[in-house]
């Protein structure tokens, strides 16, 4: 009877850690698309976790290198005045299918059909992700506004760090870090509402 509640309790730990970490790591894409991609990709390389059959293709070298890559080019793209602009358009889209995936990878979906995996991936992960990243870009839209751009170099770094941080604690303490991120979507959920409402 212990060993089977222990069993138990082990799952429930184990199903609420790998909802919290697909949460997360989604919402950290609407901070950089790549870099929790990267993170996701070096820990399925490192068999941190099992991804599922059909997500195997993530945990492979050459996707690493390439997520890698790309990730150093998203990084230093956004430090250039004005493209950072023009790159959040493109990387809003590019967040919302990453942050599914994501998704699709972290979260207990296996028992699903395709279709119903799918659809519950890009609910929680592409749109933790789509939320975040319309904060980011509503922000930059802004401090380009009034500062002229100046201003957007600060944000460009408070974004790669909240990134690389987010992604990293993702695995640590990923309750903490989805509890901070469904936080920080009410909240942009709720200035989006407030502005649209003045307007």
């Amino acid at each position: 009877m212990i060993i089977f509640i222990l069993t138990n309790v082990r799952m429930d730990t184990q199903l609420i850690t790998s909802i919290a970490m697909g949460i997360a790591l989604s919402a950290c894409c609407g901070f950089r698309v790549f870099i929790p991609m990267l993170g996701g990709s070096i820990a399925a390389y490192m068999n941190w976790f099992t991804l599922p059959a059909d997500m195997q293709w993530m945990g492979t070298m050459p996707v690493m290198i390439a997520f890698g890559t790309a990730a150093i080019l998203e990084l230093a793209a956004y430090y250039i005045p004005f493209v950072d602009n023009l790159l959040d358009t493109i990387a809003t889209p590019l967040a919302i299918g990453a942050g599914t995936i994501l998704a699709a990878s972290f979260l207990p979906f296996a028992e699903f059909s395709p279709f119903v995996k799918w659809a519950l991936a890009f609910i929680s992960g592409g749109a933790a992700a789509g939320s975040v990243q319309l904060g980011t870009g509503l922000l930059r839209l802004a401090s380009s506004k009034t500062t002229a751009g100046a201003g957007n170099v600060v944000i460009a770094t408070g974004e790669n760090l909240a990134a690389i941080v987010g992604t990293a604690l993702s695995f640590l303490i990923p309750i903490v870090i989805a509890v901070l991120m469904i936080l920080l979507i009410g909240w942009i959920l709720i200035k989006g509402i407030s502005r649209l409402k003045r307007s």
